[in-house]
């Protein structure tokens, strides 16, 4: 991936946090949304943005209002950057945070005895 790519992505990273942080309005999408992924094309014209909740169960709601509200968040996002096109944006699940908290509480579950600690004896 190019430099320029990565830089691109990192923008529009950080704008779109600050955008649904700050400029949307909308009770259903909560302050702890997270975006954990951005991948644009090369040409600029199509983003790929995961999205996270802390709330599992309101991973879905939360990307289907996103992807409703990608005209406002294209309109606000092209008054932030500089590309020479604002990219269409899919917003899709971060499926590896869900994954990850499913493997956490499987360990959790699991009883495992505590080792006993060896005794070291000093020669």
């Amino acid at each position: 991936m190019s430099n320029r790519v990565e830089r691109a992505n990192s923008e529009i990273q950080k704008c779109l946090t600050e955008i649904i942080k700050f400029k949307m309005n909308d009770p259903r999408v909560d302050k702890i949304v997270s975006l954990t992924e951005v991948k644009v094309t090369p040409d600029f014209k199509y983003c790929k943005v995961k999205v996270s909740v802390l709330d599992l169960k309101d991973v879905e709601n939360v990307t289907k209002v996103l992807q409703k509200s990608e005209g406002f968040i294209k309109r606000e996002l092209a008054k932030m950057i500089d590309m020479p096109y604002v990219p269409k944006i899919n917003f899709v699940v971060d499926k590896s945070t869900a994954s990850a908290l499913r493997v956490e509480e499987i360990l959790r579950n699991l009883n495992i005895p505590k080792a006993e600690e060896e005794e070291e004896v000093d020669d």
